[in-house]
């Protein structure tokens, strides 16, 4: 079998016969050898009854959600190629010529693209069309290597046996973000074609949530860049706050009318300490990901940094921290312990407390390494039976 027109449905009973229909006609009219499977969510409107005698294939999900569904609907597809598609009759399954054709030439993922095919007034609502989806889709690219123009676009079209090898594996709408990023990600062969969207026919609200929807694609983007949510952020506040320590070390600076003095230098000591460990957690989430295989490593930073050498290194910090203290206490003792100016201290014991804490978060962080690395054998049976 060529093609499986896969729709997720979830009490979908006012459109579902009219989707299938189109659908239906689809096929007959390209003399596609192919099927309508409808992946039901646990509809309670008789559903999955009407799928029935209108020809379509039903499988049962029981875990909920669109991407559970799809999930499903995946593994229970017996077509080389899929194309979904939503059942509240929004999108246009009469017209998948491109999206067959696409496949045929050997792309895994064939996006649809709505902003390049049409919205129809009343069909997204004006907080998804202008700000919601282009801001997601803008990270989306930015994030990862893609010119994908409309990441949650709900019809697409792939080649089931790539998208399987994915392990695709998120329950809910962000299922859109993670087949996108995951096949960016693995170097599938992407494309993209213009689709139509209209106004869906169902009288219930949607089944999408804005801001909570929206929160989860936006979290899954950031989790899966590590680089982003970690490793550029930590750059950031390492050399801003390298700039404001090193730079006042010597005394005030002023510009303009502003004098910056040992105030400025506290906030730099935190923006390196916070820079610092924000890098950290970005070696941290590579060494993960490259034992455990969640997203794909390209050997940088996870192989260049072992847990021996962020010991080795945050030993060395230690040191210069704890050698700027004697100094200071050293200082200290040529005025019998007494007062001290704090402008003039504070440029030697600010630095040094700032080594320190850096060089201890540095060699806790490298044993961490090291147990991320820790290779350990599956529980047998009987290991699991006693657990």
């Amino acid at each position: 079998m060529e093609l499986t027109i896969l729709m997720p449905c979830l009490n979908e009973a006012e459109t579902l016969a009219t989707c299938i229909g189109k659908a239906r006609t689809y096929l007959e009219k390209s003399k596609i050898d192919g099927e309508i499977l409808i992946a039901d969510n646990g509809s309670t409107d008789g559903s999955q009854e009407i799928a029935r005698q209108c020809g379509a294939r039903v499988v049962d999900v029981e875990e909920k959600g669109y991407g559970a569904a799809l999930i499903g609907g995946c593994h229970g597809a017996k077509g080389r190629y899929v194309i979904m598609g939503d059942a509240d009759d929004s999108y246009d399954f009469l017209h998948l010529d491109p999206f067959v054709e696409k496949l045929r030439e050997g792309y895994d993922l064939v996006m649809g693209n709505r902003f390049r095919g049409g919205i129809e007034p009343g069909a997204m609502p004006p907080l998804h069309r202008y700000l919601g989806n282009p801001v997601l889709s803008f990270i989306g690219r930015l994030f990862y290597p893609s010119s994908i123009g409309d990441f949650h676009c709900g019809l697409r079209g792939y080649r089931r046996e790539s998208i399987e090898k994915l392990g695709l594996m998120t329950t809910g709408m962000e299922y859109a973000s993670e087949m996108v990023v995951k096949a960016t990600l693995y170097g599938l062969k992407i494309t993209e074609v213009p689709t139509t969207l209209k106004k869906d026919g169902r009288s219930h609200a949607p089944h999408l949530r804005s801001f909570r929807d929206g929160w989860r694609h936006l979290k899954f983007l950031l989790m899966h860049s590590p680089n982003w949510l970690f490793l550029y952020p930590g750059i950031f506040f390492m050399i801003l706050g390298l700039v404001l320590l090193v730079g006042l070390v010597f005394g005030p600076v002023s510009v303009g009318s502003v004098t910056l003095d040992i105030h400025t230098m506290l906030y730099g000591s935190a923006f390196t300490i916070i820079g610092t460990s924000t890098i950290q957690f970005a070696l941290f989430t590579k060494t993960y990901a490259k034992n455990s295989g969640f997203i794909p490593v390209d050997g940088g930073h996870a192989d260049k940094f072992t847990g021996d050498q962020v010991i080795l290194a945050g030993a060395v910090m230690l040191m210069i921290g704890i050698a700027a203290t004697v100094a200071a206490v050293f200082w200290w003792s040529r005025t019998s312990f007494g007062a001290l100016d704090p402008q003039q201290v504070m440029r030697l014991t600010i630095p040094a407390l700032t080594a320190m804490a850096v060089g201890v978060q540095m060699i806790f962080g490298g044993f961490f390494i090291g147990i991320l690395n820790i290779r350990h054998k599956p529980a047998s049976v009987n290991e699991e039976e006693r657990g």
